[in-house]
């Protein structure tokens, strides 16, 4: 089985993207001393997590209903407390992008949006029974 092994977050801020990662979940982020505006993320040493980058949005698109040049799909961080999570998000200029929704069996997941209009989940596993 194939298995994705590393992620990249376009950004039309790097810093400003890595800023509000690192705030929101925790992770290390830390700028690469190569030749491109590139940002690598580590996102912790428990598996099956995969480690990331950061990277300066490049290009335009002339289609004004799709102004970024990247089209992506979304990673989804396991959180331990959903409700917390989209509080922290808000507070850091993240904008919900899809509310908090049940998986049934499975747990709570909500999309948001950073402060680059990057599309992220998060989601709760499901352990008691919480409203939604």
């Amino acid at each position: 089985m194939r298995r994705p092994v590393h992620f990249e977050i376009h950004a039309e801020d790097p810093e400003r993207a890595a800023n509000f990662y690192s705030q929101l979940f925790g992770w290390e982020i830390t700028k690469w001393d190569g030749p491109v505006d590139y940002w690598l993320v580590s996102t912790g040493t428990e598996p099956p997590g995969i480690e990331g980058a950061i990277l300066r949005r490049m290009g335009t698109n002339p289609d004004p209903q799709e102004p970024t040049p990247v089209i992506a799909y979304v990673c989804t961080v396991d959180v331990e407390n959903v409700d917390e999570m989209i509080d922290k998000a808000r507070k850091l200029g993240g904008v919900e992008a899809l509310g908090k929704t049940e998986v049934p069996g499975v747990g709570w997941q909500v999309y948001y949006k950073d402060t680059e209009s990057n599309i992220f989940g998060m989601m709760q596993a499901m352990t008691q029974p919480q409203a939604t």
